[in-house]
């Protein structure tokens, strides 16, 4: 059992039927009445997000996620192909069951596949992951001194801000929760 007052961020519990991710939570104690828990809870299998506040004494069944690293193949279209690395079975999943930090992902990458009693609801890349550029503006000599950031677009074709000094060709190492540049890999 999860209690209210235990909540943290990733948590996963069952209530009314559905499975619920924690997002946020902030414990409150106000001056006058009793304390409570305010949240922002996820519906796993819909994607759904909602506010709603708990008294701390509350009482949820805990839900067991399953999180298993799956390699990442290829896509044709909607559809994206996953292999389970021991059984080499295969399983497609449909565009929206992604995440938006998928975009960083290429293929034969391993990432973990979400599911809670067989049905997947999301797929988690890895949190860093080293893209080559594949287009960038040069940099114009002088423009170099201060911090100013230049579009580039990475190999899977997402386009991020990188320094004035990166050019065509680098190995970068990106950072999948916020897409925000890193550092320049060795070669």
């Amino acid at each position: 059992m999860v209690v209210a007052g235990d909540f943290r961020n990733g948590v996963t519990f069952d209530m009314d039927g559905s499975v619920y991710q924690i997002i946020e939570f902030q414990h409150v104690k106000p001056g006058k009445g009793a304390a409570f828990v305010r949240t922002k809870i996820k519906n796993v299998i819909t994607g759904s997000v909602t506010e709603r506040t708990f008294n701390p004494s509350d009482k949820f069944p805990e839900a067991f996620v399953e999180r298993k690293d799956m390699q990442y193949l290829y896509n044709d279209g909607e559809l994206y192909y996953f292999m389970d690395m021991e059984s080499y079975e295969q399983i497609p999943l449909n565009k929206e069951k992604l995440s938006d930090n998928f975009q960083f992902v290429k293929e034969n990458e391993i990432v973990k596949i979400i599911s809670y009693k067989g049905n997947v609801f999301g797929v988690d890349p890895p949190t860093f992951v080293e893209l080559k550029v594949i287009h960038s503006e040069p940099a114009i000599k002088g423009d170099t001194v201060n911090n100013t950031l230049k579009p580039a677009t990475m190999e899977t074709g997402v386009i991020i801000k990188v320094p004035m000094f990166i050019s065509e060709g680098d190995v970068l190492k990106i950072d999948t929760r916020n897409g925000e540049y890193l550092e320049r890999v060795k070669q």
